[in-house]
């Protein structure tokens, strides 16, 4: 009986025991999760501040051309720090030194040929540099911002170009430098990059999302429509007040192409941004999204002041290369149109274009998509537009009538990439017929004598 009662007690104060193991083991593990949850939190503090949605980072590709999402942090750089990042981090500022070489050879010897290849080469690290300070100030916005951001500084080089050309009246550089930018956009750099990225994944079917390219696409047409129509109606001489009722009709299309550019953005980052996310990306974003935020480099101040740097320096150099376009045409013997719808868009654009072929090798095509058709929906729906309302408040007669051969080349084009585009699918053998395509546009215009252009006709009876 003894024995009985001691062997009960030693079996109750082992469940005792082992009760209260559990329990200490229970609030150790309690603890453990607690501080767990106390050091996440403080890890959390020390990214900065929310993250951005999920749905934001193709939408933030697309618009400032970048990769990854941003994620910003405090920043704390010198002077000394941030012209080491803007000016000497990429190799392609070593074009730079060409920009004052230019104004150099204007005031010494005057040469135009000389001045406009110096000035061009100049504006090319000062265009992607451009890029890359938006693309930094847009980390610190949210996407509607930065997608007016990039409508604005995106192809902020052609219209600073156009500005100026238009101060000068030379309204068919500005029409044709504006043509030359999509025109080079669509076939030139959408094909390099279907070309490029086809070869380097020839085994498997590169793919990027239909809604995208669908509605860009549309977006197309409603600008060769608006460009259409007053070609048409200046052709066929049925203009109700001659030489009025074209320019009215070209003041109010642009009007409604601005309201029309406003309300895709609208509908791109608020109403439908599910429709705009990369088809590669969509089943692996969640794991992906912690490797694609990138921190800016700069900060928020330096990407404004850079900005305004920048768009200062181009302006600039601008001046300078539409000053010598003319003398340039005359003595390289080469078109006024060809100049502005090949040759202007080719190297002002050339970082922009290597970085689109880049992202088709990683396979990456709805960033190149971005990139292409739609730095060509923003100087359509934004860009032209734009130029005819700042002609309309200097007084410049700037139209939308592109002229017949213009406008039918823009129109033809739109066709051929939209039916490249429909199935949403690329490969090598598309990108090479649309880089056909553009070799057929560029041999078009040098053979093409603009009969607005007093520099196209003919200098001497022999000629």
């Amino acid at each position: 009986m003894d024995s009985d009662n001691r062997y009960n007690n030693d079996d109750n104060k082992s469940r005792n025991n082992d009760a209260s193991t559990i329990n200490i083991n229970s609030h150790v593990e309690m603890g453990s999760t607690q501080s767990k949850s106390v050091f996440e939190f403080e890890d959390q503090s020390l990214v900065g501040p929310e993250k951005h949605s999920l749905d934001e980072a193709p939408l933030r590709a697309l618009y400032s051309g970048g990769a990854n999402d941003c994620c910003p942090h405090v920043l704390k750089n010198s002077v000394a720090d941030s012209i080491r990042i803007v000016v000497f981090s990429a190799k392609i500022n070593l074009l730079m030194p060409f920009g004052p070489l230019a104004i150099v050879v204007d005031k010494l010897t005057g040469h135009h040929g000389w001045v406009f290849l110096l000035s061009l080469l100049g504006i090319i690290p000062l265009a992607e540099r451009l890029g890359y300070a938006t693309e930094q100030l847009a980390c610190y916005t949210g996407p509607t911002v930065g997608g007016l951001l990039n409508a604005t500084f995106g192809n902020a080089t052609e219209l600073i170009i156009s500005i100026y050309a238009l101060k000068r009246s030379m309204i068919r550089v500005v029409q044709q430098s504006l043509l030359g930018s999509i025109l080079s956009n669509m076939l030139l750099v959408l094909g390099c990059a279907f070309f490029a990225g086809g070869l380097v994944h020839s085994k498997t079917e590169q793919v990027f999302n239909k809604g995208t390219a669908g509605v860009n696409s549309g977006l197309l047409l409603m600008a060769v429509m608006g460009l259409l129509f007053p070609a048409v109606l200046h052709s066929t001489r049925t203009e109700l007040h001659y030489g009025k009722s074209e320019l009215s009709l070209s003041r109010f299309t642009s009007c409604i192409m601005l309201v029309a550019y406003a309300s895709f953005l609208f509908f791109q980052l608020r109403s439908q941004h599910n429709l705009y996310i990369p088809v590669n990306q969509a089943e692996d974003q969640t794991e992906e999204n912690s490797d694609e935020e990138e921190a800016p480099e700069i900060t928020k101040w330096e990407s404004i002041i850079w900005l305004s740097i920048l768009t200062a320096w181009i302006s600039v150099l601008s001046e300078y290369l539409v000053n010598a376009i003319e003398g340039a045409s005359v003595a390289m013997g080469i078109p006024v149109a060809f100049i502005s719808v090949i040759l202007l868009p080719i190297v002002g654009n050339a970082a922009e274009h290597a970085g689109a072929v880049m992202f088709a090798m990683k396979d990456k095509l709805d960033i190149t998509l971005g990139v292409a058709i739609g730095s060509s929906t923003q100087i359509s729906m934004f860009g032209i537009p734009f130029c005819v309302v700042v002609g309309w408040c200097m007084g410049c007669p700037m139209d939308l009538d592109f002229q017949l051969f213009e406008t039918a080349t823009l129109f033809i084009t739109v066709l051929v990439v939209a039916f490249m585009l429909q199935e949403g699918t690329s490969n090598y053998f598309k990108g090479l017929m649309l880089i056909l395509c553009y070799i057929i546009v560029a041999a078009s215009f040098f053979v093409h004598r603009d009969p607005k252009a007093i520099q196209d006709k003919p200098q001497n009876p022999q000629q």
